[in-house]
């Protein structure tokens, strides 16, 4: 087993908060978000308690797919501004004791990056993966656009060729595959190296890597790609300790062990193909995937799901883990339809963040999704944002709404420059409006993460006891802190934990629509509850 340094302290108490920043705050007027805005807005971040921001990707790039297509990894894009804005955001954000990742694309490249400019004139480069003419491509090959003969493979969309990391299997009938230890993949790997110094120099913590399992082809249990991530996080280790790497991998018990901090759990990757995930929020609305199997969400009006899928699942993880890292549990992202979304409504809400915020992962709230932005329907193509029939990501990228002034507070541009419509609702929220308003959700979200932040015992350290996987939720926090989540419209009860009898009831300390008796567990519909049992009350039933 690969020892590496412990994981910086600061990472497990971070509040992840994704800014996608062409649609968070326009300072210029020109109708698409950047860093000046980010930094207007910085106040918000810091009131609402979140300590680590991750900016989806903000280089160079022509936009065919939203920034994830780079075509030079050391400059910024000048949508966004200039090196010196990026510097003053990190800087006004460490002032705030906010942290700000970065977002890495490993795997491939823009086409109109110098690096496949030139290897597509250049039969001798093998930065990237290319055929050499001498036979039909296999498919999903692209033909060369250049002088170079053959075809490249291409990592996700045409216009993004696969960085080389080789082949886990070679094939000599298959010269294109070449070995993980050829010339490319090593000036691949030297590059990522050169790509994170840049910027971890510049006073960025980290980085959220895009694709991380994508990178060694033909891989059988990515165990090629894993001693990747193994020798990069060794460099990292020495040259950046205080710095993380979060995995776009969707499987914990294979992306940490390999060298990554933490890894989120996504609609996708691992065994079960983002099964956990989806059995929580994934009500088949906004965007939804033919390959994804069907399964009931959690959270779900209609009481249909269960948290078991996701509770095993997180387990088997936390197991794999084993203290080396951590698990991340998402509101949404910009591939993935937010909570408000389809037959959800905002009413539901509150229910998904306390279980969000009072589970031990690592929580990352998607921006907008503190004030229930919901998924838009119906939207241009924008940025290749359709993935399927119904699967269009734009719904979930629209701009911030700040206020209720022309433009929502998200930029002085006539609407029709805007990068994406915004919500056309009558009834969007804002963050001025729920400002205003202390039974909002937005300030229930400010009071969970100070909760979880003054208390070790709701953190990612905690232990968590389920004392019942159904409606309601039932688990007790670090011996101490008893949840009630009731996702459903229909009210639920449940026996009370024997531990609660003879003594005094356990005192509320964030209620909606849950009662605690001595013998009853009630929930309303949509209802939540944090309960202190008091030291030296664990809740645990009598029996299993």
């Amino acid at each position: 087993m690969t020892t590496f340094r412990p994981v910086p302290a600061w990472l497990a108490d971070a509040v992840f908060y994704q800014i996608y920043p062409q649609s968070f705050a326009d300072s210029d007027g020109d109708g698409i978000g950047d860093f000046n805005g980010i930094t207007q807005h910085l106040d918000h971040l810091a009131w609402l308690g979140v300590n680590c921001v991750w900016l989806n990707p903000c280089f160079a790039s022509p936009f065919r797919d939203a920034g994830y297509d780079v075509s030079d990894y050391l400059t910024v894009a000048p949508r966004y501004g200039t090196d010196d804005d990026l510097a003053a955001l990190v800087e006004a954000a460490r002032r705030r004791g906010i942290r700000v990742l970065l977002d890495l694309v490993a795997g491939h490249t823009s086409d109109q990056h110098a690096w496949f400019t030139a290897s597509a004139d250049d039969p001798g480069d093998d930065r990237y993966i290319w055929t050499d003419g001498s036979q039909p491509p296999p498919a999903g090959f692209v033909a060369s656009p250049g002088a170079r003969p053959g075809a490249y493979l291409p990592n996700f969309f045409a216009s993004q060729p696969a960085l080389n990391f080789g082949y886990a299997r070679t094939d000599p009938a298959e010269p294109w595959r070449r070995p993980v230890d050829a010339a490319g993949p090593r000036a691949n790997r030297a590059a990522l190296r050169d790509i994170m110094d840049h910027w971890l120099r510049r006073g960025l913590s980290g980085f959220r890597v895009d694709m991380a399992a994508s990178l060694v082809k033909d891989d059988p249990g990515k165990s090629e790609t894993a001693k990747v991530w193994t020798e990069l996080r060794h460099w990292l280790d020495a040259a950046h300790p205080g710095a993380v790497l979060l995995s776009e991998w969707g499987d914990p018990a294979v992306s940490v062990p390999a060298g990554f901090h933490a890894d989120f759990f996504l609609q996708f990757g691992g065994p079960t193909v983002g099964r956990p995930l989806r059995s929580l929020w994934n009500n088949r609305h906004g965007t939804d995937s033919d390959d994804w199997d069907p399964v009931d969400c959690f959270f779900d009006p209609g009481g249909k799901g269960s948290p078991r899928p996701f509770v095993e699942a997180w387990r088997d993880a936390t197991a794999a883990v084993a203290g080396r890292g951590f698990t991340a549990l998402p509101t949404s992202n910009h591939d993935f339809a937010r909570l408000n979304c389809g037959p959800r409504t905002p009413d539901q809400l509150p229910a998904a963040f306390a279980f969000q915020l009072t589970w031990p992962t690592l929580p990352a709230i998607y921006y907008g999704d503190e004030i229930g932005m919901r998924f838009v329907p119906g939207l241009p193509d924008t940025e290749g944002s359709v993935l399927g029939p119904r699967y269009n990501r734009a719904g979930s990228r629209t701009p911030m709404q700040w206020d209720t002034t022309p433009g929502a507070g998200f930029s002085t541009a006539p609407e029709e420059r805007f990068y994406l419509p915004l919500d056309p609702g009558p009834a969007r929220p804002t963050v001025a409006a729920q400002r205003r308003d202390e039974g909002s959700l937005l300030h229930l979200v400010r009071r969970l993460v100070a909760l979880r932040t003054a208390t070790p015992e709701l953190g990612s350290a905690g232990t968590v006891d389920v004392l019942h996987d159904g409606h309601p939720f039932v688990y007790v926090r670090g011996g101490r802190y008893l949840v009630v989540i009731n996702p459903q419209r229909a009210a639920a009860a449940v026996t009370a934990p024997a531990a609660l009898s003879g003594g005094p009831l356990p005192r509320p300390v964030e209620v909606s629509g849950v009662r605690v008796g001595a013998s009853t567990i009630t929930a309303e519909g949509f209802a939540y509850g944090v309960f202190d049992l008091g030291a030296g009350r664990s809740g645990r039933p009598a029996s299993g």
